[in-house]
């Protein structure tokens, strides 16, 4: 298998310019979830032009790319996410976005053009594994909510279901040529909610005759923070954070509502359901101590926007990472703890009965930017930012060469 390994990275150079061509492609023209008709009718064409069955249009701009292989052998699904975020590029690379107010910032461009290249290496080599591969484009990642919707029209049954997940993801917490991943929860369940603080409004000068929510809205953000440091285990690692609030409009008027926009994360599911219910208690709590009248609770409304944990299944990491490190280095493959943001990957593993997943994690900042960083003399832009740009040569081989050697293991373990 190490020959194996030795000779996908030789070819992943030598498709190295065609797969830069492709995510350069992408990153100047993003687009925002749901509406990838360009980069879904681009990454059709170029699996069609590779052999694979292809269909498009689950969930909107979703593409599904099958190719069977050798008989017997497991299928395998890779992830590619498409969508850009709604931010201004701000960085001067020759091939910066065109489209203003939308930026591939998250490295879904990346993604992509890496299931490209991990297509065509699998296809080169297709005399050497057995099974069925289904790459999957998915839209909307950056609403949570495009797994949701291929699941629900029907990606595991119409088309090949998985034995197993894989995906990846470019960050900027290590340099390019590395990869790193850590083993069960490794990233968050995300709920974004909504409380309303209802109140009787008045003259500020007379506020005996009213029923602040303004006030009311101050002891509820305070006492939210008491969930996750006196409510939760310590052991259960959990985030209450209120990242907005709007209310009243003048100087001396008591307004009659307040607005909070809060981020929930959690793990598990059993934590994820306490902070909710423990929210709802505090904030009519917190109300009833103020003498709100019973018709003026507040509510908590939670968005459509839910992104479940992602739980990277143990005994499936430690086949892949084996072959990752043969593929490109056991010096350069890392363990890291789990982080809090959210990637709704996860959803495709958590289907009955639940489908082996694992997500692993490919460096984007140049070796010399990471030299400085270390140094205190540079700061490196993170994901979400106008300035995020991975380097691209490294950064793509690497992403290519850890996930055919993955599959390939994978398909013949």
């Amino acid at each position: 298998y190490y020959k194996m390994a030795v000779k996908i990275r030789s070819e992943v150079a030598s498709i190295a310019d065609d797969i830069i061509a492709i995510r350069r492609d992408i990153h100047k023209y993003p687009e925002l979830g749901f509406d990838e008709h360009r980069t879904s009718g681009l990454i059709a064409e170029h699996l069609k032009n590779l052999g694979f069955d292809v269909a498009t249009g689950i969930a909107k701009t979703g593409v599904i790319g099958d190719l069977k292989g050798n008989k017997g052998g497991p299928t395998i699904s890779l992830r590619a996410d498409m969508d850009a975020l709604p931010i201004q590029e701000t960085g001067d690379t020759p091939y910066r976005s065109l489209n203003d107010g939308i930026m591939h910032a998250c490295g879904h461009d990346v993604h992509m053009a890496v299931a490209v290249g991990t297509a065509k290496e699998l296809i080169k080599n297709k005399k050497k594994w057995s099974g069925t591969l289904m790459v999957i484009f998915q839209p909307a990642e950056e609403r949570g909510q495009g797994s949701a919707r291929m699941l629900e029209e029907g990606l595991f049954e119409k088309f090949p279901r998985p034995d197993y997940n894989l995906a990846l993801h470019v960050g900027s917490s290590l340099p390019a040529g590395t990869v790193a991943y850590s083993k069960g929860y490794s990233m968050a369940n995300v709920d974004m909610a909504d409380i309303t603080i209802y109140g009787v409004g008045g003259h500020g000068a007379y506020p005996h005759t009213a029923k602040d929510p303004i006030v009311l809205a101050s002891k509820i953000v305070s006492a939210l923070q008491t969930i996750v440091s006196r409510e939760l285990n310590p052991l259960d690692p959990a985030v209450v954070t209120v990242g907005s609030i709007h209310g009243g409009f003048k100087h001396n008027i008591i307004s009659e509502e307040v607005k909070l926009q809060l981020t929930l994360r959690s793990y598990t599911d059993d934590v994820r359901e306490d902070i909710i219910s423990k929210i709802e208690r505090i904030i009519k709590g917190e109300a009833i101590s103020m003498g709100m009248p019973e018709d003026r609770m507040p509510t908590l409304k939670l968005r459509d926007e839910f992104t479940p944990a992602l739980y990277n299944t143990p005994e499936f990491v430690d086949i892949v990472v084996k072959h990752i490190k043969n593929a490109i280095g056991e010096n350069n493959v890392f363990e890291a703890p789990p982080v809090m943001g959210g990637e709704d990957f996860g959803r495709f593993g958590r289907v009955e009965p639940k489908i082996p997943t694992f997500l692993f994690w490919i460096g984007g900042p140049s070796l010399s930017d990471w030299e400085k960083f270390e140094k205190g003399e540079i700061t490196i832009p993170t994901n979400h930012s106008p300035l995020f740009a991975p380097d691209p040569v490294p950064t793509l081989k690497t992403g290519v060469a850890a996930m055919t050697a993955a599959a390939i293991g994978v398909f013949n373990e």
